[in-house]
């Protein structure tokens, strides 16, 4: 049987996978040390359960993960280590597919999934030369470091940000095209300004006022933008 430090330097593509998608349930929640639940990821891969549970098996065996019955999976420091650099590669293809070849935010999330399988380091660096030495992808999340390392975030849920102040749009946390497309029509993408004027109670929607203009959002919608204030 392969050791801890083999796996961990020999992941397969699929494993790969496996554990940015276990950062990314995670993270969508509260953070990556969070537990997620098994079926959570079944649905996100479209996989079966047995599939999962093989697999989760492996990933625990190498170090990778830890699994707690009735809580879940969550990813080891060795385990985070290895999702970020795997969403590395996926962000900077993100930003190769937007910057160099000119697709639209709201078309690259599938496409980079497909081009990553296949991806070195060494091409993969040279992507990300060609695309300027992109920091961030094109949805505003921070691309980790060649070692696995992402700086501290310090936003905040649109939904939940303080009234009559400027903030700045960090990320948009959805792939979804559909939305992507409604979002960037709406004006609220990253790097752009805005102030919340009023919330309506009872998680109703929110009024904005976005540059000269005036914005009504939903809740729902809010929930998946993140500001922080201007500095």
């Amino acid at each position: 049987m392969s050791s801890k430090h083999d796996l961990a330097s020999d992941l397969s593509v699929t494993m790969r996978e496996y554990l940015m998608q276990i950062y990314r349930l995670a993270t969508l929640s509260s953070e990556a040390s969070a537990y997620v639940g098994t079926s959570a990821l079944a649905d996100l891969l479209d996989v079966s359960a047995p599939a999962v549970n093989r697999m989760v098996t492996k990933l625990k065996e190498g170090g990778l993960l830890e699994h707690e019955p009735y809580q879940g999976i969550r990813l080891t420091v060795k385990g985070t280590r290895e999702a970020l650099k795997e969403m590395r590669r996926h962000r900077i293809a993100e930003s190769f597919l937007v910057t160099v070849m000119g697709f639209g935010w709201h078309e690259v999330h599938a496409e980079a999934d497909r081009m990553v399988q296949g991806l070195s380091e060494t091409v993969t660096e040279r992507m990300a030369e060609m695309a300027g030495y992109p920091t961030h992808c094109p949805h505003g999340e921070p691309i980790p470091g060649a070692d696995g390392s992402l700086p501290d975030l310090h936003d905040t849920l649109l939904s939940e940000a303080d009234t009559s102040i400027d903030l700045v749009i960090t990320r948009v946390r959805t792939r979804e095209s559909d939305r992507l497309e409604y979002v960037a029509a709406l004006g609220l993408t990253p790097g752009k300004t805005l102030q919340v004027l009023h919330k309506a109670p009872f998680n109703g929607p929110l009024q904005l006022k976005v540059g000269a203009e005036y914005r009504i959002v939903g809740h729902n919608l809010a929930e998946l933008i993140r500001v922080q204030p201007v500095k």
